[in-house]
């Protein structure tokens, strides 16, 4: 049944207002997510009581309907790396109420000037920037520029990776979960494992690639450090076979792992830096790609080419001035060292962790980037259920430890998306000590209580049960 055509100029039943909207209470926005957005996420949040009304926010700490506060160690996937609701970045974007915030034909002033400041922040001959709204779309627009000045069509990637998930950057995303449903995706794409210099070689030696897109660390695969000396080695294999170099700094890009750039850790200089996330603030949707001069001229030097690829609100007169903001923030507050040294903290303290609890496989990262991989059940839990166990865990167990810390600790954490078994630690980087011990006591005491995933999975039964049954 098609919807009634209705009159334009009349207001149509139940339209709601902004303050309408605010006054919605948990079960009224999980009914209307349901039926109108994604109901099978809705539907996992509330299993897991992720569906809460969080109502203010400010620094490292959010606050749910009922008052109570929680930390944030998702921090946005990396887009909060000034914490939630900067001063100054609201400040910003107050000062700027009064300009035309897109206006095509014309130049803009703080477009210009956050153009002119990449250019000084980001490695080597990085000059000119193409202003977006978002981590995909400058992967989308990096791919672009790469086959225009190269004349080549292929892409090589990693396993593992992910660049988004808008076509071309889905092409170039390394888990088949979120590739399968939309093939063919962008021909001559070609995926390799992240850290393998023998592969990205034999990858290279063709010369029909016309880039090779990685990220410093992979974040959604599971926070994966790369070989020492492993992007400093493929830079230089890219340029003795003509291939661009195209740098996923998204995530890791603005302090996020104790450099202003990750790649920086090893001197590399891209061809092409893809920068998001938290270039907006944490206010703004805010993305860039930066490239060379010789580079940008190649694919779109001249009136003529002028043109080839816009966005319409790239650029807009708000997104730069968070982005302006931003990045005095970052250098005013000292951000990049905080990062570095307090990550050095955190990795440590989670280190003493693994090597007392057996469920803790792993701990890895960079800065405050940080993921902890767990073990999956072996033995005889495993042969008695045929393997499901373990199948389980692997799905699993991230997202139920990420449950314990919320529930319990009122601690916002989540598994990273192409390997679900590890659970990301990204807090805004003007974290504290006394925070992050409050998240490695809350890890200690979760791990004394669960030596292993079954346990895990009994509490977490529980929990959705209890949950489930209080809003009966």
């Amino acid at each position: 049944m098609t919807k009634e055509a209705k009159p334009a100029t009349n207001r149509p039943a139940g339209l709601l207002d902004l303050q309408e909207a605010l006054s919605l209470d948990r079960a009224q926005v999980k009914d209307l997510h349901k039926k109108y957005l994604n109901a099978g996420l809705a539907t996992m949040l509330e299993l897991l009581s992720f569906d809460r009304l969080f109502v203010r926010a400010q620094g490292i700490s959010v606050w749910d309907n009922q008052g109570r506060e929680y930390l944030d160690f998702l921090g946005g996937y990396g887009a909060l790396n000034l914490g939630h609701n900067h001063p100054k970045v609201l400040t910003a974007l107050q000062r700027v109420q009064a300009l035309p915030n897109i206006l095509q034909a014309s130049l803009g002033i703080l477009t210009a000037a956050l153009a002119h400041n990449l250019a000084l922040i980001t490695p080597g001959k990085l000059q000119r920037s193409f202003l977006c709204n978002s981590g995909a779309e400058a992967v989308e627009g990096a791919i672009k520029l790469a086959r225009a000045a190269t004349g080549r069509s292929g892409v090589i990637y990693c396993q593992g990776s992910f660049h988004g998930k808008t076509m071309g950057a889905l092409s170039v995303t390394g888990r088949e979960k979120y590739q399968k449903p939309f093939a063919p995706l962008l021909p001559q794409c070609q995926a390799i494992p992240f850290g393998d210099l023998q592969a990205l070689e034999k990858a290279l030696q063709s010369r029909q690639a016309a880039a090779f897109i990685v990220e410093p660390i992979q974040g959604e695969g599971g926070i994966n450090v790369p070989p020492p000396g492993y992007l400093r080695k493929a830079r230089e294999l890219c340029s003795r076979y003509g291939t661009l170099f195209i740098a996923d700094e998204v995530q890791t890009g603005f302090g996020r792992t104790g450099y202003m750039f990750a790649c920086e850790a090893e001197n590399v200089e891209p061809d092409i830096m893809c920068l998001a996330k938290s270039l907006g603030g944490g206010m703004m949707p805010m993305g860039a790609y930066i490239t060379t001069d010789e580079i940008w001229k190649k694919a779109y030097g001249g009136m003529e080419k002028a043109l080839l690829h816009t966005s319409t609100f790239g650029g807009n007169a708000m997104a730069c001035a968070a982005a302006l903001a931003t990045i005095q923030v970052i250098y005013e507050e000292n951000l990049v060292e905080q990062a570095r040294e307090n990550g050095a903290y955190f990795l440590a303290r989670l280190k003493e962790l693994q090597e007392r609890f057996p469920l803790l496989k792993e701990v890895r990262g960079r800065g405050l980037m940080i993921g902890l991989e767990f073990n999956q059940p072996g033995g005889l839990a495993s042969k008695v259920t045929f393997g499901l166990a373990s199948k389980l865990a692997e799905e699993y167990t991230g997202s139920l430890v990420a449950g314990e810390l919320l529930n319990n600790y009122g601690i916002i954490t989540a598994y990273t998306l192409n390997n679900p078994n590890v659970i990301r630690l990204e807090p805004p980087l003007c974290v504290t000590r006394e925070q992050i011990d409050r998240v490695v006591t809350a890890l200690e005491e979760i791990f004394k209580r669960h030596r292993s995933f079954m346990s895990m999975a009994t509490s977490g039964v529980r929990t959705i049960l209890k949950s489930l049954t209080q809003r009966e």
